[in-house]
């Protein structure tokens, strides 16, 4: 495993997401729901992607660390490198 923090390697993923429901009919997510995004991979396994989204280009005294997401990568339907 690897950690890279402030990647350069900008990537655009599609995804399986899952989905939390509260005080609504379930049968109304019995689909899956695709979504998308773009961001720089920090982090990837054999089973996780991780992505950051949002980050300062030069971090304040406080920051310590980037915003982002994970992705099983089996809920992963495209991934690709953005040039």
């Amino acid at each position: 495993m690897s950690l890279n923090i402030h990647s350069k390697k900008l990537v655009y993923v599609r995804y399986r997401d899952h989905i939390l429901f509260r005080n609504s009919n379930p049968k109304l997510y019995f689909d899956v729901n695709l979504r998308e995004a773009v961001g720089w991979l920090i982090f990837e396994s054999e089973k996780l992607l991780c992505i950051s989204n949002d980050r300062s280009v030069y971090p304040l005294p406080n920051e310590e660390c980037e915003s982002g997401f994970s992705i099983i990568k089996s809920d992963i339907e495209e991934l690709r490198e953005i040039k």
